[in-house]
């Protein structure tokens, strides 16, 4: 089936710019966009994305949709596009994007085909379209060969299997380790200043690792303004280990420091409005600070 209209939900820093990128190839690219952010919708015209007047125009419309969000909102997308379904009678394509565990996945999928509509589970991983190297859309399930339409346009999609879980689980593995990281990076950081040692360990990890602490330097303060989105994540991540029998506590902890970073200021910031001059020492001052005041 040749896909025509490509439905985004919803049109963020992710999602617009695969949008644009379909749309730069030729693609129709729609979405809804009531209760969505100003920056949501400044975003979506960035990436000429049409918006529609409601989810069952956008079903009627849609031979595929894409769904990029974060992952506390995937199952209540996921939902109303069913409800749509329903009401119009119109089968769709739904192809979860997000963060999730395989488990979650496949409630999304028992959501999507109760309908009769098709399912495939994909995840992301990579930066946005359009700053390096495309970002790889991992897809798996029955229904995948119709995904390699949109491989080469701002995408490269690679294909796990067809059992719906697969493509999820690379996501969980992969972003347990960046993410991850970069919480564990932050609390050492943390702990390090509360206990009065922040210039001493700098200056060991500047001798014996200076290759992390410069990344550190570099990363870590623009972490805060993905926190919300990302402490989600972290306890998507622990559902998927825990559910092989692998511990999630690491990542249930990764977790409450994203919550933590949600708290500052830093996390109203985009990156349209980043405040470029703060540094690594203000901002883990400002978290460790943040704790004392506040403590779990």
């Amino acid at each position: 089936m040749p896909l025509q209209t490509i439905a985004i939900l919803s049109p963020g820093e992710m999602g617009h710019a695969i949008g644009r990128s379909l749309v730069n190839q030729g693609f129709e690219t729609i979405t809804y966009l009531k209760e969505r952010s100003a920056r949501t919708r400044e975003l979506s015209k960035l990436g000429k994305i049409k918006e529609v007047k409601d989810f069952n125009t956008l079903v009627t419309k849609a031979d595929l949709i894409l769904s990029i969000l974060v992952p506390s909102k995937a199952l209540e997308v996921a939902e109303k596009v069913a409800s749509a379904v329903k009401e119009t009678g119109k089968p769709t394509i739904f192809v979860d994007c997000n963060a999730i565990s395989p488990g979650t996945a496949e409630k999304i999928e028992s959501i999507i085909c109760n309908t009769g509509s098709k399912f495939i589970d994909a995840s992301i991983v990579g930066s946005i379209p359009g700053r390096g190297t495309d970002p790889r859309l991992y897809v798996s399930g029955k229904e995948t060969d119709l995904m390699q339409q949109l491989n080469g346009q701002g995408i490269t999609v690679i294909s796990v299997g067809d059992t719906v879980g697969r493509a999820s689980g690379i996501k969980m593995c992969y972003a347990a380790l960046t993410k991850g990281t970069s919480a564990l990076h932050f609390a050492l950081l943390i702990a390090a200043e509360a206990m009065g040692l922040s210039e001493e360990l700098k200056r060991e990890l500047m001798f014996s690792q200076p290759e992390i602490y410069t990344r550190m330097e570099r990363q870590l303060p623009t972490i805060p303004m993905n926190a919300g989105r990302w402490a989600g994540e972290m306890e998507e991540i622990a559902k998927a280990f825990q559910r092989v029998g692998v511990t999630g506590n690491f990542h249930l902890g990764a977790s409450e420091i994203f919550d933590l970073l949600n708290k500052t200021q830093f996390a109203k910031e985009t990156p349209e409005n980043f405040d470029q001059k703060r540094n690594l020492n203000e901002t883990v001052s400002t978290l460790s600070q943040l704790l004392l005041s506040d403590p779990p």
